[in-house]
């Protein structure tokens, strides 16, 4: 039995750990949510010992101490005033828990981060860096604080990064704002917490956290015309896009496809993920998700090119999207 104790601790304690996970904060923001949790945790645990105990007694103790469990002073001093005295002292705490959330990073200049949540993907713009546009993936740079502009395009959704802070709605033809700063560089994941059709679990996105050097030339590529494509197949496969009609839905950069109702492709071969966290981002993929989308991912916008395209020009296509970094 010892020897099983370590395995099944360490399992227990990565559960507090990894790219969504609330009690790994990466910013000073996460960081108070999850004391707070730890503090309701904590105190809920020991409230139920105390009842387990109580219930314990009333069962099985002598008689005299059953007698003053059941006495009025013991009633009132656990049924009523211990309550009111710890539900009042958790409400000031959380109190001043959701003014400090609300005051961090209040004198800094934020960078700001527009993101709008659609059925089922996330557009983000970056409007301080005019034409710098993705999709289901948010780029940070360590720590610099960072307001996020959150709104929806159709329904209701809401947005939360466990590793970063608590979750917020976003209400069509409304703007909600979050502060948050990201204190360590690696990879999280958001996901979208408001119940937003049937493919709402399977939209989430990238968090991506790096030096501000690798994020400053990032965004600058993000914002750059797409080059020209470097071989005969991706040229092939840029000729496949505007004859199919990719452009109606979705924009490339530098070229005469602007449109916004499906996800900006400018960069889409250097993202981690296609489909809002459906898949992961390689050639086979990308390609199987152009020919056959609804089988990944049914309910969703984009239409099954299986049968208008031929095995060649869907491989073409993947290929020069595969080619926009």
């Amino acid at each position: 039995m010892r020897r099983a104790r370590g395995p099944a601790a360490a399992a227990l304690l990565a559960g507090c750990g990894g790219p969504q996970a609330p009690l790994d904060a990466w910013g000073p923001q996460a960081g108070r949510i999850a004391e707070l949790s730890v503090l309701l945790i904590a105190g809920g645990g020991a409230i139920l010992s105390l009842v387990v105990l109580c219930i314990a007694l009333a069962v099985w103790a002598p008689p005299a101490v059953r007698r003053r469990l059941g006495g009025l002073g013991f009633v009132a001093g656990m049924g009523l005033a211990f309550p009111a005295i710890t539900l009042s002292a958790l409400l000031v705490h959380t109190l001043g828990a959701s003014r400090a959330l609300a005051l961090f990073g209040a004198g800094a200049e934020p960078l700001v981060v527009e993101i709008t949540g659609r059925q089922y993907w996330w557009e983000v713009r970056y409007p301080g860096t005019p034409g710098a546009v993705t999709a289901n993936e948010l780029r940070l740079p360590r720590g610099r604080e960072v307001e996020l502009v959150l709104t929806s395009g159709d329904v209701i959704h809401s947005v939360w990064i466990p590793n970063l802070h608590g979750k917020l709605d976003m209400i069509p033809g409304r703007a909600n704002r979050q502060r948050l700063r990201a204190d360590r560089t690696g990879e999280l994941r958001g996901q979208c917490t408001e119940f937003c059709g049937r493919q709402h679990a399977l939209m989430a996105f990238a968090v991506v956290v790096e030096e501000p050097e690798a994020f400053d030339a990032w965004l600058a590529r993000q914002a750059a015309p797409v080059p020209a494509p470097a071989t005969a197949a991706e040229e092939a496969g840029m000729r496949v896009f505007g004859a199919a009609g990719c452009g109606a839905c979705h924009a490339v950069r530098g070229t005469p496809w602007e449109a916004r109702l499906a996800p900006d492709l400018s960069r889409v071969g250097s993202r981690r993920t296609l489909a809002a966290g459906a898949l992961p981002n390689t050639l086979g993929h990308l390609a199987g998700w152009i020919a056959a989308p609804q089988d990944i991912k049914p309910g969703n916008a984009m239409p099954a090119y299986a049968r208008a395209l031929s095995g060649e020009e869907i491989l073409a296509l993947a290929t020069w999207l595969d080619g926009l970094r």
